[in-house]
């Protein structure tokens, strides 16, 4: 009876523990993401270089998302795990509720981690945006960023010119046709070749050859850019799947120590003394 007592008043999904768990797994994974910008593993830059990183420097920053998750979640899950109050089950089931709980602590520190990332990109986002502009479709913001340099040479000059912010926005839009099946057609050659000899007082044949030079080195621009967020991509996505394995089995440990009322760096220490 007191065990079917202590069933009905412990609930099933204990959110404090998860919750507390979470909190701290999105901690550490925020300030080691820190620590990593500082560094320079961060997975995405605004730079047109950062496309051209070799294989090793993929290969860390896969590493490093790797502890990160290991930290992280490992952490996490163990909170979560050790903090649970037991109820009267077989062990097995001892065992898969803390699972469970680590898993669903591994769902909510993704949540709360992405939830910060988005409020440090809203804060930074007036960096990204060209100078004198705003952010918004018309700005083209993402196009400049990704052939920025494409863009810089095609409007080479030492004139000023009028109204710069939207003609680069408009070539950019152009250029980022480069990647498409059918690439940048004939009028829209023809186009930018006029605004671009219009804007640097260059003759139009020589902006010609300036405008299909460009074109040539977006396509190439864009086609690292899409391999690199691959890249980023399969990265992040195996860290966060073995974030959710590891923090299934750090809150089984968890349990186990709760249950047995040990803990595992203390009992370590005291036995070397």
């Amino acid at each position: 009876m007191v065990g079917a007592e202590v069933e009905r008043r412990t609930p099933s999904v204990q959110w404090s523990v998860i919750i507390a768990g979470a909190v701290a797994a999105a901690g550490i994974s925020f300030a080691l993401h820190a620590f990593a910008a500082g560094v320079g593993l961060s997975v995405y830059s605004t730079a047109p270089t950062w496309r051209d990183s070799n294989a090793a420097y993929w290969i860390l920053t896969g590493l490093y998302l790797l502890f990160v998750a290991l930290t992280a979640f490992g952490a996490g899950g163990y909170i979560a795990g050790r903090l649970r109050a037991p109820v009267e089950a077989p062990t097995d089931e001892h065992e898969f509720r803390d699972g469970l709980h680590g898993l669903i602590t591994w769902a909510l520190a993704i949540v709360m981690t992405a939830v910060l990332a988005l409020g440090v990109a809203s804060i930074a986002s007036p960096a990204a945006v060209p100078a004198g502009g705003s952010a918004g479709a018309a700005q083209s913001v993402a196009g400049e960023n990704i052939i920025a340099s494409e863009l810089d040479e095609l409007f080479r000059t030492d004139r000023d010119i009028p109204n710069i912010n939207y003609r680069r926005a408009e070539a950019a839009r152009i250029l980022l046709k480069s990647s498409s099946n059918d690439g940048v057609r004939e009028p829209d050659r023809r186009y930018l070749s006029v605004i671009t000899a219009n804007a640097t007082g260059i003759e139009l044949e020589q902006a010609a050859l300036r405008v299909d030079t460009q074109i040539t080195a977006a396509r190439q621009e864009l086609r690292r850019a899409r391999v690199a967020t691959v890249l980023q991509a399969f990265a992040v996505g195996v860290a966060l799947f073995v974030g959710g394995a590891v923090a299934w089995v750090s809150a089984s440990e968890g349990g186990k120590d709760r249950d047995r009322g040990t803990y595992p760096g203390w009992q370590w220490h005291r036995r070397r003394n």
